[in-house]
C-alpha cells in the first residue's frame, strides 16, 4: 500500500508540473457600452469569452445600478431625493454607495478649501444655460445661485448614515466623482469574476488592474494639450492604479471672446478661463477624479500643494495663461513615465 501511495503522489506531482509549465492562454477582449451619459469601455484578458462576457456584464450592470444611485439627471435617483429634501430640516438615510460619495466629497473639499463642493449644481445649471445661449449669467443670477452653494450646508453623520441638506434649493451635481466611484465598483466585480489584468475606463478617467500578458503595465498616453508650442505627448504605465483628466480640452465654449471651459469654480460660479489639462494618477478612481478638478479649479501653483494631503497622488498640470504652455508635476509623476 505504500509503494502505491508513493507512486500516487509521484504521479500528482507530475501532473501539478505539467499544468504549471503550461498555464491557460489569456485573451484579449474589448466591450463597450453607454453608461452614465457618455461612453465606459472595458479591455480584459480572459481564459474564454463566456469569462470574459461575464464579467463584462456584471461590471457594466454595476455602473448601470450607481447611475440609477448617484445620478443627478434622473429625477428618481436617490441623489435627486436627496437633493429635493434640502431645506426641509429632516436628515435622510442614504445608502452604503451614496454615504462613500458624500464622504469622500466632504473630505476633498475640505482639504482644497471648497474648490471640489457636490453641492455646486446650482451654478452648473446656471452655466450650462449661459453655455447654450452664449451670454454670460447676471450678477443677480449668480447670487441666487450661490444662496443654495455649499459644501459645509451639508451635515453627516456618520452613526446613522444620514445627510442633512440645511440649505434650500440646493442641487448636488457628482459629476466630479461619481463617474470615478464607479470605475472602482467595476474593478471590483471584475476581479470578483477572476479577471485580474483589465482597463476600465469612461470619459477620459481610468482604473486598472494587472497588466496584459508580458506587458509592465497599461501603456496610456498622458499630456496631449491642443495648443501650439505644447510639450510632446508621453505614457505612463498603469498597474492596479487609477488615472483621472480634467481640463478644456474636449468641452469648452466662447462667449464675449473669452474660452471658458465646463468646469466650474465653486467659489465664483463661473466656467474656468484657464486653459489647462491635469492629468492625476491615485490609488482609488474616485480620489483621482475629484482632485483633478481640484489642481484645475486652484490651478498648480495652489492646487498641487493640496495633494499632499492624500498618499499615493501624482500630477502632471499643463496649463496656457497667456502664448507659453506651463508644465507643472509633483515629484513622483516622472516615476510613472515611460523611459524614451
Amino acid at each position: 500500500m505504500k509503494r502505491y501511495a508513493l507512486l500516487a503522489i509521484a504521479l500528482i506531482a507530475v501532473l501539478w508540473a505539467g499544468c504549471a509549465s503550461n498555464p491557460v492562454a489569456l485573451q484579449r477582449f474589448e466591450f463597450q457600452r453607454p453608461e452614465m451619459g457618455l461612453p465606459f469601455r472595458i479591455v480584459l484578458h480572459a481564459a474564454n469569452g463566456t469569462m470574459a462576457t461575464n464579467a463584462a456584464e456584471a461590471a457594466f450592470a454595476r455602473i448601470a445600478e450607481l447611475n440609477s444611485i448617484l445620478s443627478d439627471y434622473e429625477e428618481g435617483s436617490e441623489l435627486s431625493r436627496l437633493s429635493r429634501s434640502s431645506g426641509s430640516g429632516q436628515a435622510v438615510p442614504v445608502s452604503p454607495d451614496l454615504w462613500k460619495v458624500l464622504v469622500k466629497s466632504e473630505e476633498v473639499s475640505r482639504a482644497s478649501d471648497g474648490a471640489f463642493d457636490l453641492t455646486v449644481g446650482p451654478f452648473v445649471q446656471l452655466w450650462k444655460r449661459a453655455r447654450r445661449q452664449r451670454e454670460l449669467p447676471t450678477t443677480n443670477q449668480i447670487e441666487t445661485a450661490r444662496a443654495a452653494v455649499g459644501w459645509r450646508f451639508v451635515e453627516l453623520d456618520a452613526r446613522w448614515h444620514t445627510a442633512l441638506l440645511r440649505g434650500p434649493h440646493m442641487r448636488l451635481d457628482p459629476g466630479g466623482i461619481a463617474k470615478g466611484y464607479a470605475l472602482d465598483e467595476a474593478a471590483k466585480v471584475l476581479r470578483a469574476h477572476g479577471v485580474s489584468r483589465f482597463l476600465v475606463s469612461g470619459g477620459g478617467d481610468m482604473v486598472a488592474g494587472e497588466a496584459p500578458p508580458e506587458q509592465h503595465g497599461w501603456r496610456v498616453e498622458v499630456g496631449v494639450f491642443d495648443t501650439t508650442n505644447a510639450p510632446s505627448p508621453r505614457f505612463v504605465s498603469l498597474r492596479n492604479y487609477a488615472l483621472a483628466t480634467s481640463g478644456d480640452v474636449f468641452q469648452r465654449a466662447e462667449i464675449g471672446g473669452v474660452r471658458y471651459s465646463h468646469i466650474v469654480d465653486p467659489h465664483t460660479g463661473l466656467g474656468l478661463t484657464d486653459h489647462s489639462l491635469v492629468t492625476m494618477l491615485a490609488p482609488t478612481g474616485i480620489t483621482a477624479d475629484a482632485l483633478s478638478k481640484v489642481v484645475s479649479v486652484l490651478g498648480p501653483d495652489r492646487g498641487l500643494p493640496r495633494l499632499r494631503a492624500f498618499p499615493g497622488v501624482e500630477a502632471l498640470a499643463l496649463r496656457r495663461p497667456s502664448t507659453q504652455v506651463e508644465e507643472r508635476q509633483t515629484v513622483g509623476f516622472a516615476r510613472w513615465l515611460e523611459k524614451p
